[in-house]
């Protein structure tokens, strides 16, 4: 069994990677993953965690979706990389973070998010995946990016299950606003 690297909040951060307007309608179970990242933002935003979210050719593929922007502390980072660490503002901003620990959402699965989770794992982070807050096209490359992404270091979970863990105790009122986040 490999040991995996637990969540805290002191080290994590939330990356949203390209879940942008003219991409939906091509996409997977849309609804449900949006549904899932919006209750990651919040859920990261109420525990204190740095979020990060970036658009890939944004005048190509529109702004992220507005559901999900007016929830995002600040505006995404541009690219035209599909991983997001091979751009130089995103680079900086994750390193501004002074974060060893991303939490991955977004989309596609078997692009943007793959290749960034990849890249991250090979420069040292300790990567988890929402599983459930991630999609593509297709379900066979959803299930492979997954698949790989888990045989290349990264924790594939989901989204209550990254919140509980860096939630850690219920009864209080973080857990009681977690909660209702996830319902």
């Amino acid at each position: 069994m490999i040991a995996r690297p637990k969540l805290h909040r002191s080290t994590a951060c939330l990356l949203v990677v390209d879940v942008q307007e003219k991409l939906v309608p091509l996409l997977l179970d849309f609804g449900a993953v949006e549904r899932r990242c919006r209750a990651t933002i919040l859920g990261a935003r109420e525990l204190g965690l740095p979020v990060l979210a970036t658009e890939q050719y944004p005048k190509g593929l529109g702004p992220t979706v507005a559901s999900l922007r007016e929830v995002l502390p600040t505006p995404p980072l541009e690219k035209r990389h599909f991983s997001c660490s091979s751009e130089a503002d995103f680079a900086k901003a994750l390193l501004g973070t002074n974060r060893k620990q991303v939490i991955v959402i977004g989309v596609e699965a078997h692009i943007c998010v793959f290749q960034t989770v990849r890249d991250l794992v090979w420069s040292g982070h300790d990567v988890f995946v929402c599983a459930d807050a991630v999609t593509s096209r297709l379900e066979e490359h959803r299930r492979i990016a997954l698949e790989q992404m888990r045989d290349l270091g990264a924790v594939v979970t989901s989204t209550e299950t990254v919140l509980f863990d860096l939630l850690e105790v219920c009864g209080t009122p973080e857990f009681k606003r977690i909660s209702a986040l996830v319902k």
